[in-house]
């Protein structure tokens, strides 16, 4: 269960970090409410995995997932560049974040 709150907390921190812009240096409203519960329920999920998975693994799995979603969100949503490279680099990345689950136990 915990590496499935895990997982939740990663996505939604792709969640927040995709609203972030709209609210324009939190100027906004509704946006900006939208990001402050995305992020407080990210934050809340990996509180609860850390009860179970070490804290290093979870941290690096949280930031893993929302790194590689939010560079994807951009490239699809936003024009952000695709090179080879990046796809590259995205990919080394999330065989870090299975290098993890994997060596981390629980």
């Amino acid at each position: 269960m915990a590496w499935i709150l895990l997982v939740f907390a990663g996505l939604l921190e792709v969640a927040w970090a995709s609203v972030l812009p709209a609210t324009e240096g939190l100027s906004r409203p509704v946006p900006t409410v939208g990001f402050l519960v995305l992020l407080s329920a990210s934050m809340f999920a990996l509180a609860r995995a850390t009860e179970t998975i070490p804290l290093g693994t979870a941290y690096g799995v949280w930031v893993g997932i929302g790194a590689v979603g939010a560079a994807v969100v951009g490239m699809v949503l936003h024009d952000d560049p695709a090179t080879p490279a990046r796809i590259g680099f995205l990919v080394m990345l999330v065989a870090a974040i299975v290098g993890l689950k994997v060596t981390g136990g629980h």
